[in-house]
């Protein structure tokens, strides 16, 4: 398609008095990693959930392939988005093969087809085969995040949307996992809107930065010109904070010299 394949226009979510979301507008063009950058409150998780239909606004418009989420069937929609959070989600009593081939059942995929894809996954999040027979309780914490990746393209779509997905890892497991999947963003032409607190992830993953404050947004830019400097003190605070670290970092190892 031409244009946009996400559009949020003047979007408002209240809980209550609470604007969670309030008058969002952004649009996202294909093929493009966006994280959606603030901390806890900031609306980035409601503004994520209003794409696939989980949420539904109080007032706006969101749309998808140009079409509005609000005049499609939810588990429709949700077939053509790919979505990976934190918690991963899968189901216990299922082996890895059938989580991942969940949702081209649902889709009326073939069982050859539903098995040559699961296969093809493993692959490309890198798990050994040999865990296809597995549960979920028999993987590390990483393994299960990649499970859950491959979960979420099994039906090859084209949009997925990431809340928080490697929060919950080690450093190294996450650094590694975030790689991966940017790799995999390139490979496979998706376009990816993923919900971060942390700054260094959103820098190192993403090529367009939105900060969020109280539902609103603070800025949207690419990650170099975010780290030039933002007239908005909350943003620049964000954008100091891993420089400050750098600096303390490369301090300890000159004074371990």
């Amino acid at each position: 398609m031409t244009g946009p394949i996400i559009e949020l226009t003047d979007v408002v979510k209240r809980y209550g008095q609470l604007a969670a979301v309030d008058g969002l507008t952004l649009a996202i063009e294909p093929g493009t990693f966006t994280a959606l950058l603030g901390g806890s409150g900031s609306g980035k998780t409601t503004a994520l959930k209003t794409i696939n239909g989980l949420v539904i606004p109080g007032a706006g418009e969101v749309r998808v392939d140009g079409r509005p989420v609000a005049g499609e069937p939810g588990p429709a929609l949700r077939r053509r988005i790919g979505y990976v959070f934190q918690e991963v989600g899968l189901f216990p009593h299922m082996t890895v093969a059938e989580n991942i081939a969940v949702g081209p059942k649902l889709a009326g995929w073939a069982k050859a087809e539903t098995a040559a894809r699961v296969t093809e996954l493993l692959r490309l999040v890198a798990l050994p085969a040999e865990v296809a027979g597995r549960l979920p309780a028999a993987l590390s914490g990483g393994q299960r995040q990649r499970v859950g990746v491959a979960r979420a393209l099994a039906a090859k779509p084209s949009i997925m949307l990431m809340d928080e997905p490697f929060g919950a890892l080690d450093p190294v497991t996450r650094d590694a996992l975030g790689r991966d999947y940017r790799e995999l963003h390139e490979q496979l032409a998706l376009t990816t809107l993923m919900v971060t607190h942390d700054v260094w992830e959103a820098l190192l993953l993403a090529d367009r930065i939105v900060v969020m404050d109280h539902g609103r947004m603070l800025a949207d830019a690419t990650p170099a010109a975010l780290l030039q400097g933002h007239a908005d003190p909350r943003v620049q605070a964000l954008m100091e904070t891993p420089r400050r670290q750098a600096e303390r970092v490369r301090a300890l190892a000159e004074g371990g010299a």
